[in-house]
Formats: C-alpha cells, structure tokens, sequence
C-alpha cells in the first residue's frame, strides 16, 4: 500500500482537506516520485502550495498539470487566479491570465468565475466595453450574480 503512488496521493488530499498543506506538499510529492506523470499529483500539490502562498512552487505545478493534461480547467483557473491575485509581483502579466482564463471557457462556456475574472482583468486593463461583454455573458448565465452587476455598474458610471 505505502509503495502505491495513489496512495500518498490519497493522504496527501485528505491532508488539504483538513488545512494541513504543508504534510499534504509532503506526500504528494511522494507520490510523484513514484509516478511523476500523473497530472493530477500536480495540480493537488499547486492547491496546497497556493493555500500557504507558495506562489511560484504553485505556479510551476499548475503548469506541470497542463503540459501532462491540456484539459484540466481549474488548473487554468488557479494559475490565472494566481497572476491577478499576487501583491508581490508589481508587473502580472495579465495577458497571460486572461489566455489561462480562456483556455477555461473553452471546456467550460459557463464558468462563471472565469467569466468575472476576465472581465475584472480587461477592466484593469482598460478596456472596458470587453469588460462588460464578459459581465455580460456571465449575467446571461447567472442573472443574480451581486459581484458581477456591481462591476457592472462601476464601469458603466465611472468609465464609459
């Protein structure tokens, strides 16, 4: 059993799902060596690295997840989510984000937090009627959606 990669894998989870991240780094990585093809020890190992703001660790494991796995959305999501996110770095290459944010839409049209999240990013931007295009379609999904009308609504009385 504890020479099985899914093993680790498995406790590894069940360590992020309790907030012990950083014994979760731990036997996931564990797993990895033993099967370091399996995109989804990587994308476990990038939550947990994210959850403790391992930025970069978390980054390179999201990327490792997608080259394994092209179709691994959430993995899209968190790395963009990471770009926009980060105080630390004070040029984010948000084209990027947005490309990653994409790359979600396209396996999932109604990804809300997608949506809101290119539409925040085109708004950092500048270009705010994409903005409200992306508002726009989200709403259509989503008619109550409170973040996505106040964006919304501040673009349309402060910026356009």
């Amino acid at each position: 059993m504890e020479n099985d990669y899914k093993f680790f894998l498995d406790e590894g989870i069940y360590d992020i799902q309790n907030g012990n991240f950083e014994s979760a780094i731990e036997k996931i990585t564990k797993s990895i060596k033993m099967k370091n093809d399996f995109e989804i020890s990587y994308f476990y190992r990038a939550v947990a690295n994210q959850a403790l703001k391992n930025w970069d660790e978390a980054m390179l494991d999201y990327t490792k997840a997608l080259e394994l796995n092209n179709k691994l959305t959430d993995a899209y999501y968190n790395r963009a989510y990471i770009t926009l996110t980060r105080d630390d770095i004070t040029d984010p290459k948000i084209e990027n984000a947005i490309l990653d944010l994409e790359n979600a839409l396209k396996l999932d049209e109604n990804f809300i937090d997608a949506l809101y999240a290119i539409a925040a990013a085109k708004k950092k931007q500048q270009k705010y009627s994409q903005a409200l295009e992306y508002l726009d379609r989200l709403l259509k999904i989503e008619p109550d959606a409170i973040n996505a009308k106040a964006l919304k609504k501040l673009i349309l009385m402060k910026y356009v």
